[in-house]
């Protein structure tokens, strides 16, 4: 059964897979060790990531982390490079957090004593002297744990970048890849009573066969970024539960209910009290049981963001039970026209990354993300993409709560290496932890499968079985991708077979920056041949903030606010335009910027300046936005 689960997990079949795992699932306390770094057969052998992690009960390991700097991966690998947890003596691995307990005993290293780190948070932005390092750091963290007989423990990890091997009291729980996708390690019968030590080896190093690939734009923040838990749960336990309404169908709740353990079937309980909805579902010796629930008529507030209502569901079984606030919706197109809820909408939108400008790293907690949500709600945005990869469940989690839809992103990035399997599978597995993790948040509408990848025959095939997987996992949302464009004499195209597997028809286009200048930009015209919404999704220009000239002076808020006031005019004249995420909220730092005087390391494209300081454009945008608004009342 092992097998069957590895197969569906690859081909992204998440829901079967999940039940399949089920039925072969390990007793508790049975925990698998794992050498190497085989991350798809980690992943095969451990049960799927919890679902609404923050529901569980759990201790959280934030604060403050041990480190040691370890350039040359001398805590992993001996001096003939053999990796110390794969020779069958781990003496000597930074990972056994070994104290001295004789004189005359030779330990070259101790967490005691070494700086410590805030986790959640980057390494780069908390000590100057690892601002461009991208290697490996040991982190280690102790806690007190109590584990209680019958009960489950898993240490679940938001995000580490990129590499993570993780280790409890000395002994390896695996390892994982992908810098934004959550993780998770069984650690039932492992946990001491008393103290416990975990120690993780994060390493940043680019590599051209991962996702993202080398070459980004944007800075390689390396470390713990999100929040680390020891969740705890009964022996069986709900793996996984998705309530949303039925695709096109406002009066219908669909979805599933998985259960894990020793006791899968049983009955389950899925209530809205504040609906009088409540109905009990069978699941089967799987543990699974579909879920279908009318809805009360002329009752429902439907999720949008002029109402971003969100219910409390109750999920309940025998041996478990769960709550979850879920927003109410559907999203689908027409023609050219999106529908939430029915109802024709413009996306009035911004693009956005994971980084505050104010404070030198990855947004750190609700504080720093909410600030960035509140900036877009301020341009009267009603919808943020994520780029280039995926945010945190508590961002998500925000755009719910705030009434922001979302374009959420996994970071197939550029060029990347198309036909090799294993990394398809990465790229695959990362769309899959996405979806799966924010399946039922309501702010979610589209699911990004990409960004500016150049056409070719293997991409084409590896981003059409993206598009697959991601209507295997849901069928709810709409599927898209930031694709690019063609010019033709003063004709611009979008010309690229993944348009016909996606429902959008999404683009970036730098008309005024990256070719040609304000003067000459409103001679070009588009042509976008689809039956489809139009969404750009990229536009924008540099400028530094507080630098002021003529709108012919590149790097000025002047020649930024002109090409926004041209780009309108000309996105204006297409049918079929209903949305747009300008590049990008705010400033962010970028390895790929080196300009002295106007960019030192900085992508100034942001309307918002690293100060925090509004540039001339931003009110531009807002004020498009406005008309926007009353256009689509």
């Amino acid at each position: 059964m092992r097998n069957v689960w590895k197969m569906l997990l690859l081909s992204g079949c998440l829901s079967a897979a999940v039940a399949a795992w089920a039925q072969d699932d390990q007793a508790p306390g049975q925990a698998n060790t794992v050498k190497g770094g085989g991350t798809r057969a980690e992943l095969a052998k451990q049960p799927p990531t919890l679902q609404n992690i923050y529901g569980r009960q759990h201790l959280l390991l934030d604060g403050r982390w041990n480190y040691i700097t370890d350039p040359y991966e001398t805590g992993f690998y001996n001096y003939r490079r053999q990796a110390f947890d794969q020779t069958g003596n781990g003496t000597g691995g930074f990972f056994d957090d070994r104290k001295q307990k004789d004189k005359d005993e030779l330990i070259e290293y101790s967490f005691d004593g070494s700086p410590t780190l805030a986790i959640p948070g980057d390494w780069n932005s908390q000590n100057a002297k690892l601002e461009n390092y991208e290697g490996t750091l040991w982190m280690r963290q102790q806690f007190n744990s109590a584990p209680k007989e019958g009960k489950r423990y898993f240490l679940y990890f938001g995000a580490v970048n990129y590499e993570a091997h993780v280790y409890l009291n000395g002994k390896k729980l695996g390892s994982h890849k992908g810098g934004f996708t959550p993780f998770q390690f069984e650690v039932t019968g492992r946990l001491l009573n008393g103290q416990n030590s975990v120690v993780v080896k994060a390493d940043n190093t680019r590599h051209q066969d991962d996702i993202p690939t080398v070459n980004t734009d944007w800075w390689n923040y390396g470390g713990i970024t999100r929040d680390v838990l020891l969740a705890e749960t009964p022996d069986t336990y709900i793996a996984d539960y998705q309530v949303q309404l039925a695709k096109g169908d406002m009066g219908r709740i669909e979805g599933y209910v998985q259960m894990t353990g020793a006791q899968r079937a049983q009955d389950v309980t899925i209530s809205i009290a504040e609906l009088g909805v409540k109905t009990v579902v069978r699941t089967n010796a799987e543990g699974r049981a579909a879920i279908s629930i009318a809805l009360p008529k002329n009752k429902v507030r439907y999720w949008s963001p002029e109402d971003p209502k969100l219910y409390n569901v109750a999920i309940a079984g025998a041996t478990d039970k769960l709550n979850d606030r879920i927003g109410l919706r559907t999203i689908e197109t027409r023609g050219h026209d999106i529908l939430l809820n029915g109802k024709s909408i413009f996306l009035r939108g911004i693009s956005l990354h994971d980084e505050n400008p104010l404070i030198p790293g990855r947004l750190r907690g609700e504080g720093d993300m909410r600030m960035m949500l509140q900036w877009a709600k301020e341009m009267n945005c009603n919808y943020v993409r994520l780029a280039h990869y995926p945010h945190s469940e508590e961002m998500i989690k925000l755009a719910d709560e705030m009434g922001i839809l979302v374009w959420a992103e996994v970071p197939v990035y550029w060029t990347i290496s198309w036909e090799k399997p294993e990394v398809y599978a990465n790229a695959s597995q990362q769309l899959t932890d996405l979806v799966v993790r924010d399946k039922n948040r309501a702010s979610v509408i589209i699911w990004s499968i990409g960004n500016e990848t150049p056409v070719s025959g293997p991409r084409n095939v590896f981003m059409g079985k993206l598009a697959d997987t991601v209507r295997t996992l849901d069928k709810t949302r709409l599927v898209g991708a930031a694709l690019e464009v063609h010019r033709s004499g003063s004709v611009i195209t979008v010309e690229d077979p993944l348009a016909d597997k996606i429902d959008l028809a999404s683009f970036n286009q730098y008309a005024g920056w990256y070719w040609t200048n304000n003067r000459e930009m409103n001679n070009y015209s588009f042509k976008v041949d689809y039956n489809k919404p139009v969404i750009v999704t990229e536009f924008g220009a540099d400028a530094l903030g507080g630098f002021h000239a003529d709108s012919d002076t590149r790097w000025s808020e002047e020649y930024q606010d002109q090409l926004y006031k041209n780009t309108f005019k000309m996105l204006e004249a297409i049918p079929g335009l209903r949305g747009l995420t300008p590049w990008v909220l705010a400033d962010f730092r970028s390895p790929r910027r080196p300009h002295p005087v106007y960019q030192d390391y900085w992508n100034r494209k942001g309307l918002i300046s690293e100060t925090g300081k509004k540039k001339q454009a931003f009110y531009t945008l807002k004020s498009y936005y406005d008309q926007k608004q009353q256009q689509y009342k």
